[in-house]
């Protein structure tokens, strides 16, 4: 398999083919057995042949800092000789995978939460506790879970040693294992950093611009609203808020904090996790990810990666973002135009930042088929910026579920050119992809067809075998378009 590069705002290959990517988080969160916390990563060969052949070409492989790490300075090897049978199964089927050092709520705990291990996790004494409505209140009001975070951008210490120098070197043990893997991608350095006690602050402060734009209820106190939109009583809530300019006059309560974040704490610690990384090895690209409140549209801050004061040349944007029905069973409400606001906010971002971008997590799943307008929408939204994706998350069934009408689709893995533009005409069922070729290339362009085609326009010459359309042209603008 080619090294995965980047130049300018896309990825490319050793050839300098452009390279889209299409593809699903994978992610063992761990569970409780026997008494003891496992992660079995059972993501087998009939998982990761199916992923190929529904033409999924990259995965977001999501590791725990608790399983890498269980005790201080001793790793476990036969947790990552796991992850490794993984990565070799995505290599065997031309998928590529990038490492995501997963969390949620800071650390794995009973009580819900992934991530870090206890002995990682300071608390001040305070408790992890179970939600008792979605899953997130930890960050909300959580008292562990926000002074454990402060904690760690503090870099308090653990047995004389700071946390995140901890952090750092479980990332070179890591690096260190799979920096000559044929199929790496890169490294996705923290999911979702969340600023600690005054994430609380940010919650706060949107629960309260809620009230204040008198379009809630009046009879809802504080309390009470934050109550109704945790308990999935989002209708009466936020239906409001669909219009993304009145959604922005909520969020922006938290832009100051966030920001604050973002250049401070989080960059400094992103830049020297990634200057650990770099000790190790050059291979794989730099993962930036957004904050939590920043998945709410609320501006992404961050100055590009630098490792020893130069700025990292294999660096890519991955930030996340999700509408607030997600986690409720009205996800057929979901707004358009509110999460699509949140990814032109990220749009924006890969501007400041002029790099690649990849979607980490979007999506969600429901009952039905009520919802899939919603996917349809966000997939066509990706497809305009040239952004590459993996859908939150693979779960036994997927690849049989209505979605998939949506996830396996028509679209050019690798491009002898840069792209002007793709598109995916549903009531038609046509894709069309532009692009401007300049010079030879060792290799062609490579389409996945998720059919057979009725037709095919184009203006190389073109073969298929299976479920691939491969396309060798010459310099100057050219052109396909494939008929269903």
């Amino acid at each position: 398999m080619e090294k995965i590069l980047t130049q300018g705002r896309k990825f490319v290959d050793e050839g300098g083919r452009e390279r889209i990517f299409n593809g699903v988080n994978l992610c063992d969160k761990g569970a409780h057995k026997n008494g003891k916390r496992v992660y079995e990563l059972p993501f087998d060969e009939k998982v990761i042949s199916r992923l190929a052949e529904n033409g999924f070409n990259i995965v977001r492989l999501g590791i725990i800092w608790d399983a890498v790490e269980p005790q201080p300075r001793k790793y476990d090897e036969e947790y990552l000789d796991r992850v490794q049978a993984v990565a070799d199964l995505c290599e065997k089927y031309g998928i590529y995978f990038y490492l995501d050092m997963h969390q949620d709520l800071y650390a794995s705990n009973d009580a819900g939460g992934d991530g870090a291990p206890l002995w990682a996790a300071k608390t001040g004494g305070a408790e992890f506790k179970p939600a008792k409505f979605v899953w997130a209140e930890g960050y909300f009001w959580g008292k562990a879970v926000q002074n454990s975070f402060t904690a760690f951008w503090n870099n308090e210490k653990v047995d004389g040693v700071p946390l995140q120098t901890y952090f750092q070197d479980m990332w070179k043990h890591v690096a260190e294992r799979f920096k000559d893997h044929p199929a790496l991608f890169g490294f996705d350095v923290l999911n979702e950093p969340y600023p600690g006690v005054e994430g609380g602050k940010v919650f706060r402060s949107l629960i309260a611009n809620v009230v204040k734009t008198g379009l809630l209820d009046k009879r809802f106190a504080i309390k009470d609203a934050a109550k109704n939109v945790l308990s999935g009583n989002v209708i009466a809530c936020l239906d409001p808020f669909a219009d993304y300019s009145l959604f922005r006059k909520v969020t922006r309560a938290g832009d100051r904090i966030i920001k604050e974040f973002d250049t401070g704490a989080y960059s400094s610690f992103i830049n020297a996790t990634a200057a650990a990384i770099r000790e190790v090895t050059d291979n794989g690209i730099i993962l930036m990810e957004n904050s939590y409140y920043s998945n709410l549209g609320i501006p992404y801050s961050a100055p590009a990666v630098t490792v020893n004061g130069e700025r990292e040349s294999k660096l890519c944007f991955a930030p996340h973002a999700y509408d607030f029905m997600v986690d409720t069973p009205e996800y057929k409400y979901a707004s358009n135009t509110r999460v699509g606001g949140i990814f032109d906010e990220h749009r924006r971002s890969q501007q400041r930042l002029d790099v690649p971008l990849i979607v980490g997590e979007w999506g969600g799943t429901s009952d039905g088929t009520d919802w899939l307008h919603h996917i349809r929408y966000l997939l066509d939204k990706f497809d305009s910026f040239k952004w590459g994706q993996t859908y939150w998350a693979y779960y036994d069934g997927l690849l049989d579920a209505p979605i998939m009408a949506e996830l396996r689709r028509t679209y050019a893995k690798a491009v002898s050119g840069s792209i002007d533009s793709y598109s995916w005409d549903r009531e038609n069922n046509v894709y069309t992809l532009e692009y401007t070729q300049e010079g030879k290339f060792a290799g062609p362009t490579v389409i996945y067809l998720h059919a057979e085609p009725k037709e095919v326009e184009a203006t190389g010459k073109y073969q298929i075998k299976g479920s691939e359309l491969t396309l060798k042209t010459k310099p100057g603008k050219n052109k396909i378009v494939i008929s269903f």
